[in-house]
């Protein structure tokens, strides 16, 4: 830990857009409006992102930082009187490690360019998402991003093996663990994880990496009810021996959406109640193919199955997943808006119902498009109430009101931002939230960093 680089850089050296070019740009990938802000500083190095935050300590400047935009909670959303600190020229791929199975990355790079960059070595880093040529390293950090390979590789969390961030003081902590084990004192990385940059800005990262697989199965299967769903999903895990990798619910009203009206090309009948896209990867390309074959199969005559497709190409996957990850069609009408909540799989299908119910009886026009991981617990809902207005209150209630009982929680993988600072009492208790604050009190004692987002500081 250190208080100042070798040489410290001139403030004046450092990028600098004024406001009036920051509001050429979009608030987020979300939002459409005009970026706000008094000034956006362009850091290239761990150094420079330093002397941003030392300046702005000493001048009790709030700041705000920014990554790939892509987050669905409003925690890059920034104010008029914010400094904004974009990691958006910090994207060196600085070292792969081969025999370690490690890659070391600036917190500007994007996800795409890791997978690309290690790949190239017959490697893989694992966190996939839809919005993987846009999110950054950095902003997967910050949010503890999960994705859709959950079920086989955990979150960000299990992927970090290192970093380096920046206190509000200007202090840079470098801690550029390579190993899978090292217990030697607190694991202060994750001190950086999931916290969205309230307590310090993530300029590096030491990534885990796993063998490039050599074999890929995929499906898109139609099931009659939210049992054949968690059944499929147990003969899966039970019978692909651990190459379960992707397991995504799609509700039925959802997939009529997105392949209706001139959206994607249904491979299957669009009035089935569930659908489910399926991935397993392994190393034996014959053997994975026909252990794949044989549950699907076995599914099928059993009727836990009642129609499915196995693509047959790489355009055809392709296809098949743009269905669960491209949804432009439930967008619109604006206002629509994103939850991303989890839960015990056992209480997902009645849970859904409620919010159903919830939504129908505040909006007469209003639907509901439910889908989700299922594995890891994780939903994400678009409700649009398919009215002209703001009801994001009234709509939150709809979705966080019925899933306190369950002890579930508001926040699966996007993180709490600005959106859900009110609702964090739902999921954590105060004990939770007052050691929270106690946290960031200490780390930032003038609550100059990304301000307002997780836990309120009075």
């Amino acid at each position: 830990m250190s208080n100042a680089a070798s040489t410290t850089p001139n403030l004046a050296d450092i990028a600098v857009i004024d406001s009036h070019t920051i509001a050429e740009r979009a608030t987020s990938y979300w939002d459409s409006r005009p970026m706000q802000g008094r000034q956006m500083f362009l850091p290239t190095s761990t150094a420079e992102v330093a002397a941003i935050l030392r300046w702005c300590h000493a001048n009790e400047q709030t700041v705000v930082t920014h990554g790939g935009l892509t987050g669905c909670a409003s925690g890059a959303d920034a104010g008029a009187d914010d400094v904004i600190v974009s990691t958006e020229k910090m994207h060196r791929i600085i070292e792969i490690d081969t025999v370690g199975a490690t890659v070391v990355v600036e917190a500007g790079t994007t996800l795409q360019a890791v997978q690309e960059a290690v790949a190239e070595h017959e490697l893989r880093f694992p966190l996939d998402l839809g919005a993987r040529g846009s999110c950054t390293i950095g902003g997967n950090i910050s949010t503890n991003a999960g994705g859709m390979n959950v079920i086989r590789y955990g979150m960000m969390r299990e992927l970090v093996l290192g970093l380096e961030a920046v206190l509000i003081d200007g202090t840079v902590v470098s801690s550029m663990n390579r190993m899978l084990k090292n217990n030697a004192g607190y694991d202060l990385k994750q001190l950086f994880i999931g916290t969205e940059g309230t307590l310090g800005v993530v300029t590096k990262a030491v990534l885990r990496l796993f063998p490039q697989p050599t074999s890929r199965q995929d499906a898109l299967v139609a099931l009659p009810n939210f049992a054949a769903v968690t059944e499929l999903l147990q003969r899966l895990q039970k019978g692909l021996g651990g190459q379960l990798s992707a397991f995504e619910i799609m509700w039925g009203d959802y997939f009529a959406a997105v392949t209706g009206n001139g959206g994607h090309r249904a491979p299957l009948a669009r009035d089935y109640p569930f659908y489910v896209a399926i991935q397993a990867e392994g190393t034996d390309p014959a053997a994975d193919a026909a252990r794949f074959e044989a549950v699907l199969t076995a599914a099928l005559d059993d009727s836990v199955i009642v129609d499915a497709v196995v693509p047959k190409s790489a355009t055809e996957v392709q296809a098949v997943w743009a269905i669960r990850e491209q949804f432009d069609a439930v967008l619109e009408p604006r206002p629509v808006y994103l939850y991303d909540v989890s839960l015990p799989i056992r209480d997902m299908d009645a849970y859904v119902q409620t919010v159903k119910a919830n939504v129908a009886a505040r909006w007469d026009a209003g639907a509901v498009y439910a889908i989700g991981h299922v594995a890891d617990g994780n939903l994400h809902f678009f409700v649009a109430p398919n009215e002209r207005g703001d009801f994001h209150a009234e709509s939150d209630r709809c979705v966080y009101e019925p899933l306190a009982p369950l002890t579930g929680s508001v926040s699966a993988e996007h993180g709490i931002g600005l959106e859900k600072v009110a609702w964090l009492g739902a999921s954590r208790s105060e004990a939770e939230i007052a050691l929270m604050r106690q946290l960031k009190r200490s780390f930032d004692p003038k609550n100059l960093l990304n301000p307002g987002r997780v836990v309120a500081i009075s």
